[in-house]
């Protein structure tokens, strides 16, 4: 079962989910179906699944950050990360979820200080270093982004078991990416330990940061 169903089903399990695009489900079974089809995006719970389920993440990816520094996992050997899938010039879901996760880390204080947020890319196109400099500032200062090629975003993505897909164009011809939406928590040992829904509050993300790193 590929993690995007696995979530989605223990997710919805607890109760019937408002999909990404405002389609209330009438069962359990069909908000799961159809967040697993886009890459289970904004499942609305107060409930954070929890490990394990039936696959294992160790987070893979040789990328680029946003001051143009080639960077690995190993480089944040050691150290607990939050991760997400996103893009910078989104207008939905990572509004909500990259803000969170900064607030969780202002929250935590120096508990947070060692946990490394990141945020790699599903549109290499216009999230430039450049541009992820100038952007994810906004949401937190601590924010690092991660670009690199196709076949390399390609290669974290798999490692993650994340799917993202342009789904429309804006009326100015920019794409829009359906993507996998969940904030994965890494721990020190290099192994994902949690995974959490985008819409959960800060104080909530918080606890849960400081109760599994």
């Amino acid at each position: 079962m590929r993690l995007a169903l696995a979530l989605a089903v223990a997710l919805a399990a607890a109760t019937a989910a408002r999909a990404h695009d405002g389609v209330v489900h009438g069962t359990a079974t069909e908000a799961a179906e159809h967040a697993a089809g886009a890459g289970a995006p904004y499942l609305t719970t107060a409930a954070a699944p929890a490990l394990p389920f039936p696959v294992e993440i160790r987070p893979h990816f040789a990328l680029t950050d946003q001051t143009g520094r080639a960077v690995t996992e190993a480089d944040f050997a050691g150290r607990p990360m939050a991760v997400f899938f996103g893009y910078a010039s989104c207008e939905s879901i990572c509004t909500v979820a990259l803000p969170a996760v900064g607030a969780a880390l202002d929250i935590l204080g120096e508990r947070g200080a060692e946990i490394v947020p990141l945020m790699i890319t599903v549109d290499p196109a216009r999230d430039t270093p450049e541009a992820m400099a100038r952007k994810l500032p906004e949401y937190s200062p601590r924010l690092i982004g991660l670009t690199g090629s196709g076949a390399a975003l390609a290669e974290a993505r798999a490692a993650f078991q994340v799917e993202a897909t342009e789904v429309a164009r804006t009326p100015e011809g920019a794409p829009v990416y359906a993507h996998g939406s969940f904030i994965y928590l890494v721990g020190r040992d290099g192994m994902v330990v949690s995974v959490l829904p985008p819409i959960l509050s800060p104080e909530r993300i918080a606890e849960l940061m400081a109760k599994h790193l």
